[in-house]
């Protein structure tokens, strides 16, 4: 079994969105209701954190040190150094019920980001796609967007909509930014009435896919990351020690780091107690190299 150590940072109360910034040797996060992004820079072993006027659902690197969050207000260009925000485009929904959730740049640096419709019925959150100055919306009728990943050829997207316990591979379209060819990549059992959550193996929460193809899913309540094949084959399940991952990312020199962000907002105060690491930034080393992150641009 693989051993999870915890970044020495106070715990996130919902970790998200990590990826390691190949130019600063860092991994960025952010925490959603915390309203906050962190930096943390393995060599010197300093943490940094911005506090935000709302919630970061992700941040994607720019060029030239700046960043792209995804935020309840909108889409906005970030400058760490100074920590002025500067809004490219308003939210596409009504932001007293939805807001951005996860999101990643295409290898084309076109920003995919969908939303969390937080009522949670009817199914109104989407997945959109930023480019050429334009939000654009590409699906819908979801409730929970999450799980984008692309393959390392850039021929597939991964998108999931949480609550269906699904992952969807769509083909994509590299020159003109769109998806085709929609099939099921993976279909999780959904928690029975009344299932004990030690016998539940969660939902699909963030992704992200290795040097290799496979995509690994951040099982929310499951306790696991899922290493899936990209015909839908398990390869790998790696049991954790929290009970809700969030997002797996890969950083270090050599792209083996394995960095899963947490959650431990709204858990019950035994399962708190039991699992003292809820929260935390947890990492290990893998055999497999994780792919570089794509910068918006």
């Amino acid at each position: 079994m693989m051993v999870f150590d915890a970044l020495p940072v106070p715990p996130c109360r919902l970790g998200e969105s990590p990826f390691w910034h190949p130019d600063e040797a860092a991994l960025y996060w952010c925490d959603i209701p915390g309203r906050a992004l962190h930096r943390w820079h393995p060599a010197s072993a300093a943490h940094r954190q911005w506090d935000l006027p709302t919630e970061p659902g992700c941040c994607v690197p720019m060029p030239g040190g700046l960043l792209l969050l995804a935020m309840r207000d909108g889409l906005f260009r970030f400058d760490p150094a100074s920590g002025e925000r500067q809004r490219l485009a308003k939210p596409p929904y009504d932001p007293a019920h939805e807001r951005f959730n996860d999101g990643k740049a295409d290898p084309q640096g076109r920003l995919w980001v969908g939303t969390i419709y937080e009522p949670r019925a009817p199914a109104q959150a989407a997945l959109y796609r930023w480019a050429g100055g334009q939000l654009q919306r590409q699906l819908g009728d979801a409730v929970v967007s999450n799980g984008l990943a692309f393959s390392p050829d850039g021929a597939t997207m991964y998108w999931a909509d949480t609550p269906t316990h699904r992952v969807m591979a769509y083909r994509f379209d590299a020159a003109a930014g769109t998806l085709s060819a929609p099939r099921v990549l993976m279909q999780f059992e959904p928690r029975a009435a009344g299932q004990s959550l030690a016998d539940y193996g969660g939902r699909p929460d963030g992704a992200a896919v290795d040097s290799e193809g496979a995509y690994w899913v951040a099982m929310f309540e499951g306790q696991r990351l899922v290493r899936i094949a990209p015909d839908g084959q398990v390869l790998q399940v790696l049991p954790l020690p929290v009970r809700c991952a969030t997002m797996p990312c890969f950083g270090g020199a050599d792209l083996r780091t394995l960095y899963v962000t947490t959650a431990r907002d709204k858990r019950p105060a035994d399962e708190l107690a039991a699992q003292p690491l809820a929260g935390c930034v947890l990492h290990t080393r893998v055999d497999v190299a994780g792919l570089p992150v794509h910068f918006a641009r």
